[in-house]
C-alpha cells in the first residue's frame, strides 16, 4: 500500500477507535456483545479484509503494515478486532495459503467484504496448541467427504457463515500426519454449535463448541483440493504463525492504551496532597511499562519485516508473540498497581484489560509452546536427541 493511503487507513481506524468503540467499552463488556452499528463501520471501512490480496477485494497489507493496524486496534476492546480477526487471520489464511484458485475467488471477495464470516475449527478438548492427537476424522465415501468430532473454543463459530475444520484423513498416519481441512458451510446438516462460552474476559468475542455428526461435504470442500490431503497441519502452522505476528503487535497495542491510562490516573491522582506521579515507586512502575511498550513494539516491527521478506516465518513470529503476550501482562498487573484500589473495580478499565490480556499467552499457542518453537528452530536436531 502506497504510504499516504496507509496513513490515511491508521488515521481512520485511530479516529473511529477512540471516538466511536472507547466510550462504549463497558456497555460491550456489561452485554457481551458488538453492536450492530460498530459492525456495519468495520464492514464499510474494509477491516473485514485488511490481510486478504487486493485481487480478491481486500487491503492487502504487508505484515508490517498490518502490524502498525493492529497498534490502533489494541487500543480498544479486544473484541473489536475478533469481529474480523477470523476472516483476515487463521481462518481466512487458510485459503490465502492452502486453497484452490476455484475455492479463493468464490470465498475471499465475500470474506473481505464481511459478507461472510469464517472460523477455524482446529482446537479440540485433547488437541489444541499441539494438534498431534487430533481426533476429528474424515473418511471418503464416494465423492464426499463424512466428516466426525467436536471442536472447542471456536471464535465467531455462532455467527460464522463456514468453518475451516480441520480432520485426520489418514488413519494410520501419526503425529502431525495424514491431517486435512475442509470448507464447511454453515447449515450443513451434522454440524451443530454449543451455547457460548463465558470467558474471563475478552466479552463480545463469542467463542463455542462445534459439534460434527457424520457432516457429508462434497469432494471440492477439501481445501487445496486433491493437492491438500493430508497437509492440513503445514497449512495451520502458516496460519497460526501470521496470527502470531498479529497478535503480538495487538497486544502492543494494548499495552499502549494501559500506559495512557497509567500516566493519565497518576497525574491526577492524590495522596498527601501531591499527586502520585511525584513518588518515585510510581515513577518505577511506569517506567517499566513504557520500557516494555517500546521493546514489544521494536521487536514486533523487525520480526514483520523479516515475515513480509520471507527471512523468518516461524521463529519471529513465535518470539514476538510470546515476548509481546507476556509483556502486556505485566503492564497490565501494573497499571492496576498504579490505580490501587480503583484498579480492581468493575467499570475502570485496567481492570478490564487486566482480564482480556490474560488470553493473549494462552490462544494461537501458548507461551509454552513458543518457547519449544523458539528453542527448536534455534537447536535443531540437538533439541529432538
Amino acid at each position: 500500500m502506497d504510504a499516504a493511503d496507509l496513513t490515511d487507513v491508521l488515521s481512520a481506524v485511530r479516529t473511529f477507535v477512540r471516538a466511536e468503540v472507547v466510550p462504549i467499552e463497558e456497555q460491550i463488556d456489561a452485554n457481551d456483545e458488538i453492536p450492530a452499528s460498530v459492525i456495519a463501520a468495520c464492514k464499510d471501512m474494509g477491516l473485514y479484509g485488511f490481510a486478504i490480496p487486493e485481487s480478491y477485494g481486500g487491503l492487502g497489507l504487508t505484515m508490517h503494515e498490518e502490524a502498525q493496524l493492529a497498534f490502533e486496534l489494541g487500543w480498544t476492546t479486544p473484541a473489536l478486532r475478533s469481529l474480523f480477526g477470523t476472516n483476515n487471520g487463521i481462518a481466512g489464511q487458510v485459503l490465502i495459503k492452502g486453497g484452490t484458485e476455484e475455492q479463493k475467488a468464490s470465498w475471499l471477495p465475500r470474506l473481505a467484504s464481511g459478507e461472510v464470516t469464517a472460523s477455524f475449527g482446529l482446537t479440540e478438548a485433547d488437541a489444541g496448541s499441539d494438534p498431534s492427537t487430533l481426533a476429528t476424522t474424515a473418511r471418503r465415501d464416494g465423492s464426499d467427504w463424512v466428516i466426525n468430532g467436536s471442536k472447542r473454543y471456536i471464535t465467531n463459530a455462532l455467527v460464522a457463515d463456514v468453518v475451516m475444520v480441520f480432520a485426520r484423513t489418514n488413519p494410520d498416519a501419526v503425529g502431525n500426519r495424514g491431517i486435512s481441512t475442509f470448507l464447511v458451510p454453515a447449515g450443513t446438516p451434522g454440524m451443530t454449535f454449543g451455547a457460548r462460552d463465558h470467558k474471563m474476559g475478552q466479552m463480545g468475542t463469542w467463542t463455542s463448541d462445534v459439534h460434527l455428526d457424520d457432516v457429508r461435504v462434497p469432494a471440492e470442500a477439501l481445501v487445496g483440493g486433491e493437492d491438500g490431503l493430508d497437509v492440513g497441519f503445514q497449512i495451520a502452522a502458516k496460519c497460526l504463525a501470521h496470527g502470531r505476528a498479529h497478535i503480538a503487535a495487538l497486544c502492543v497495542g494494548m499495552a499502549g492504551r494501559l500506559v495512557h491510562e497509567s500516566v493519565e490516573f497518576a497525574k491526577t491522582r492524590e495522596q498527601g496532597g501531591k499527586p502520585i506521579a511525584s513518588f518515585q515507586l510510581i515513577q518505577g512502575l511506569i517506567a517499566d511499562s513504557v520500557t516494555d511498550h517500546y521493546a514489544g513494539r521494536a521487536l514486533i516491527l523487525d520480526v514483520a519485516r523479516a515475515y513480509d521478506a520471507g527471512t523468518d516465518t516461524v521463529q519471529g513470529p513465535s518470539a514476538a508473540k510470546y515476548f509481546c503476550s507476556e509483556m502486556v501482562g505485566r503492564v497490565a498487573d501494573r497499571a492496576v498497581q498504579v490505580h490501587g484500589g480503583a484498579g480492581y473495580i468493575r467499570g475502570v478499565a485496567v481492570e478490564r484489560f487486566y482480564r482480556d490480556a490474560r488470553l493473549f499467552r494462552i490462544y494461537e499457542g501458548t507461551s509454552q509452546i513458543q518457547q519449544v518453537i523458539i528453542a527448536r528452530q534455534s537447536l535443531g536436531k540437538a533439541a529432538r536427541a
